[in-house]
């Protein structure tokens, strides 16, 4: 028989279960933002392939954008997150916005985007 035993004490495994508990938790809170910007960045990314689409008016483009990301169930954070200007016959759309997410008690997490596209007018 062994003197001393050999593992972990009762203090060690609950420090490691409470420090897995806290990232889990950090990770189920930041998951949502990324998984509506990826859903905004498949939609604005659709927008630029579509020649149909890019011919229309800037604010036509705009309102039917909106119409895809209200069928997605997402929204822009703000109106100015999405800004499309045409430069010469070609389509820029710069996507700037954040997300600020509430922690625990007082501490918040921001969460920054920042993708510019373009496309040709055909």
């Amino acid at each position: 028989m062994l003197k001393h035993q050999k593992g972990a004490s009762f203090f060690s495994v609950m420090i490691v279960i409470l420090m897995a508990g806290s990232l889990l938790t950090i990770a189920f809170k930041i998951y949502q933002p990324y998984l509506d910007h990826m859903t905004i960045k498949s939609v604005v990314e659709g927008i630029t392939q579509d020649f149909d689409e890019l011919r229309k008016p800037i604010p036509t483009i705009r309102k039917n954008l909106n119409k895809r990301l209200v069928i997605n169930q997402v929204n822009l954070p703000t109106q100015d997150a999405l800004l499309i200007t045409n430069d010469k016959g070609v389509l820029k759309f710069d996507l700037k916005y954040e997300v600020r997410l509430p922690m625990f008690f007082n501490v918040d997490a921001v969460v920054k985007f920042s993708e510019q596209y373009e496309a040709v007018v055909p």
